[in-house]
């Protein structure tokens, strides 16, 4: 049973989705405010949250902007503001989805099905540029055409897309290397390792080395 946390503070709309999603076998936690919702975030696993966009103690656009590394499910914003350059905010901070207030109880759960069903397909392969992981077949592939990689340098290209956007340090990364293969490998062995992976992928600027620190992988 998936479990939705709902940023709500009308009454009528909580007790009304209360039953809709126990009818559609969904488990509903509720948050009336932002402060509320915190908690839950820190505290409590949830597949998907529904967030309203006007709350007694803050907006939702600014608090999931504010929180995305933390909110790692879907977000559908939930609103009575139908105005265009709201909708477009909302879908650019990354929402899965943006509905308005009044919405048919079958749209809202097909949207919800929708967003539930593209991130299992998300978790199932990553991209990057124009660069895909294959998280199933442990492959990666570059506009179509498979990557030779070895099982090491997959799981050491992996380790950099999965905190793609953070730097990932020299230092974590040798502890890996270890945790991978059981074998204690130099710094300028890393180096190779790096040189090694850059030149399969055939582009030099996704893997980008912060000097002094470690490599990082943008997204974009």
């Amino acid at each position: 049973m998936k479990t939705i946390l709902l940023v709500e503070d009308n009454e009528v709309i909580k007790k009304g989705l209360d039953y809709l999603f126990m009818q559609n076998d969904f488990l509903l936690l509720t948050a009336s405010t932002l402060e509320r919702a915190k908690e839950y975030i820190k505290n409590k696993k949830f597949d998907l949250l529904l967030l309203d966009v006007t709350l007694p103690d803050g907006d939702g656009f600014s608090f999931y902007q504010n929180r995305k590394e933390e909110i790692q499910v879907p977000v559908i914003f939930l609103t009575a503001k139908d105005l265009e350059d709201d909708i477009i905010r909302g879908l650019e901070l990354g929402a899965a989805d943006y509905i308005v207030k009044p919405f048919r109880n079958r749209e809202l759960i097909l949207r919800i099905n929708n967003a539930l069903k593209n991130k299992v397909e998300e978790k199932k392969r990553m991209l990057v540029k124009d660069i895909e992981v294959n998280l199933e077949s442990m492959q990666v592939f570059r506009l179509g055409r498979e990557i030779p990689f070895t099982m090491l340098e997959y799981k050491l290209f992996l380790l950099m897309v999965e905190n793609a956007g953070r730097v990932v340090t020299r230092e974590s990364i040798l502890d890996k290397i270890w945790d991978f293969s059981g074998n204690d490998v130099n710094d300028n062995t890393l180096t190779v390792y790096i040189k090694r992976i850059r030149e399969k992928l055939g582009r030099d600027d996704v893997i980008k080395t912060i000097k002094g620190i470690g490599y990082r992988v943008d997204k974009e």
